[in-house]
Formats: C-alpha cells, structure tokens, sequence
C-alpha cells in the first residue's frame, strides 16, 4: 500500500537518476598534498585570512575570519604548511583569493572544546565561530537564520534533496543517523520551537523507515518531484503555511536547515569540530564508480574524479553541484567548497548540448 504523500501544487516530475549512487555508503576521500580554500564558501563579503605565507596550521585552524555578520570563519582542512594566499579562478571561472595548504600528513586536529547544547547561546555562538553554513547550496551563515527576528514556532529540516543525482543526504541520514538527529535536536532546542518536522521525499524509504526510530520530531513523507526541496514549497507542504512574495520563511514562523547542515552543527556543539569537511555525491553516467565521498573543502575536483575512476570520452557536462542549481564547469580545475553538494560528469546523452540558434520569431 502506498504511503499517503504531501506535496505543493504543480511542479514537475523527471528522472531521478539517484541509482547510481543511492546504495554507495560514505567514503573519505584520500589525503590530497596541496589544498586550494577558498575565502568565499557563502553568501556574504568573503573571510579574511588571519594566518602568513610560512605559518604551520593543524586540521581545524582558523585561516580566515569572518568579514562581518553576513560571512563565516574558514578553516585549514588539513594539517601542514601556507604555501601561499593567492588568485585562482573558481568555479563560475572568477578570479578569486584562496589560501593553498600543504599537507604534511601527521593529522594533527585543532579543535575546540565541547559547547553546552543546552544554552541556547552557547550553541549560536559555536555555530558562528565553526563557519557553519546552509549546505543545501545557498551558504546562508547558519548563525544569521537562528537568530530571527520574529518568533518561530516550527523547524523543517530539509531532507527532500529533489536534485536528480544527488544522494549524499540520504546517505548521512543513513550512515550517520544518531549524529543527524543529534544535530536536528540541537537546532530545535537552540530555537525553542514547538514544532520539529523532518520532510523527506518518497524515494528515500529506507531512510525514512531508519529515521521512525527516534523521537523528538515529526517525519513527512514528500511527492518526488522538482523543487520539492525549494524552501517556500517545502514550508508548504509540510506545515501548509504559505511565505508571501519578498518575504522570508521567519515571516510565517519557520525556519528550514538542511540535513547536512544538522550534521555539521552536530560536530560543532558536541566536538567543537569546525566546518572543513562534507559529503559529497559524485555521480552522472560519464563516471566510472559513483560515489559518496567525505571531502575537503580545497580539494580539486579532478582528484575526486580521478578517485572514482575518471570520466568517460562522451562525458559532455560538468557540474558542480546538481543539475537544476549546480554550476556548469568549463574544467575540472576547480575546488570543493562548503556548498558543493555533488560534481557530476554528465554524457551526451543526459546533457542538453544542442547550440543556440537564430529566433525566427
């Protein structure tokens, strides 16, 4: 019998292509000897570096500050050296300032202590200095979004994750399930809501079915379809609240977070661990082995390639990313950043690449 779905009006359905990946847990990434971060991982003025040319950083350093309250601390991925704090292009093929560590290899973490994941403050504050963004793809600070200016009473977690391809939610819902939650209670409480939803679509049963064990939050079960995971259809349909043209979801009372970003808010508050690292999908049928992946923020995206295998000849399209909000890469040059959610190689037979032609009106 087919579970009851809720949904928004209209909206369209296309292939999920999320077989390729679904069922590959999370795998790190190997070490990589030169890591390229960039000081803008978010919406907002870009983090200024805080460390020289020369100077030895651990896993965890804070190698640039935030530049106001619209921006967020960077951290070194890796322990080792700054090789150099210089101009790359990124990926929208912009020149851009990133700070390039080397690796040593000894592992060496710098950590904070532990903050009380009962004092409301004490986790915003963690929040803050941890870096922590929306990792949905917008890189809102997520300190910004739980200090609202309006009274909320309901938190969604976003678990729709409608962009075909990408599964590397799904599987931290699935692989780190006790953290996830862990992480979405933190958020809750921080908020004081009364209110704690999960939405989560329908093709992700498994997940779904794992999450029913745990208490403290309401699960609903999605329509597949595109954007299911838009915040304004989201809020919709799983609280039937509808957010006005211009104005934000606080404006109707909610505030939405990402699974990913529950994971990270996890680590922060209950390791002090600061944001330097995620899961990532890395998929399209130009790819030899799909993965999930546990990256770097600096790492290159063609080491990742190359760690699942390479791509094809016929691969046509790169995104960074997914199909529907991802950003079309003209190499694989580029670096992971803390809102890259996947990188996908994609055919000529998934791609449109089909040339412009003249309006004949």
């Amino acid at each position: 019998m087919r579970k009851h779905t809720r949904t928004f009006k209209k909206g369209i359905h296309f292939p999920d292509m999320k077989y390729l990946a679904k069922d590959k847990p999370i795998e790190p990434m190997p070490p990589s000897e030169h890591y390229f971060v960039a000081l803008s991982q978010h919406i907002g003025a870009p983090a200024k570096p805080v460390v020289e040319v020369g100077a030895t950083v651990a896993a965890g350093t804070l190698i640039a500050r935030a530049d106001g309250m619209i921006s967020a601390n960077v951290f070194s991925p890796v322990s080792g050296t700054v090789a150099g704090i210089e101009t790359r292009k990124n990926k929208q093929g912009a020149n851009a300032p990133f700070i390039h560590i080397k690796n040593d290899f000894k592992n060496r973490e710098e950590f904070m202590p532990p903050a009380d994941a009962s004092d409301a403050r004490a986790v915003r504050e963690r929040i803050g200095e941890a870096g922590i963004v929306g990792l949905g793809g917008a890189g809102f600070p997520t300190l910004v979004k739980l200090s609202p200016s309006k009274p909320v009473d309901i938190l969604i977690i976003n678990a729709a994750e409608c962009e075909p391809y990408l599964t590397c939610d799904y599987r931290v819902m699935l692989d780190r399930t006790e953290e996830f939650v862990k992480g979405v209670k933190i958020l809750s409480s921080c908020l004081g809501v009364a209110r704690t939803v999960i939405g989560i679509e329908e093709n992700k049963m498994e997940a779904y079915e794992k999450l029913r064990a745990f208490d403290g939050f309401e699960l609903i079960l999605l329509e597949k379809k595109y954007p299911q995971g838009g915040e304004k259809q989201l809020i919709y349909a799983c609280c039937g609240r509808v957010v006005p043209a211009k104005a934000l979801p606080m404006d109707v009372g909610v505030v939405v977070q990402n699974v990913a970003t529950a994971l990270a808010v996890y680590e922060a508050v209950e390791k002090g661990k600061p944001l330097y690292e995620r899961v990532v999908t890395v998929s399209g049928k130009g790819v030899a082995e799909p993965k999930n992946l546990l990256v770097k923020t600096g790492t290159l995206f063609e080491e990742a390639l190359d760690f699942c295998g390479g791509i094809s000849e016929d691969t046509q399209k790169l995104i960074a990313g997914g199909p529907m909000m991802g950003t079309s890469l003209y190499d694989a040059s580029g670096v992971f950043t803390k809102t890259d959610s996947g990188l996908l190689a994609l055919t000529g037979e998934e791609a449109n690449v089909s040339q412009p032609s003249n309006c004949i009106s």
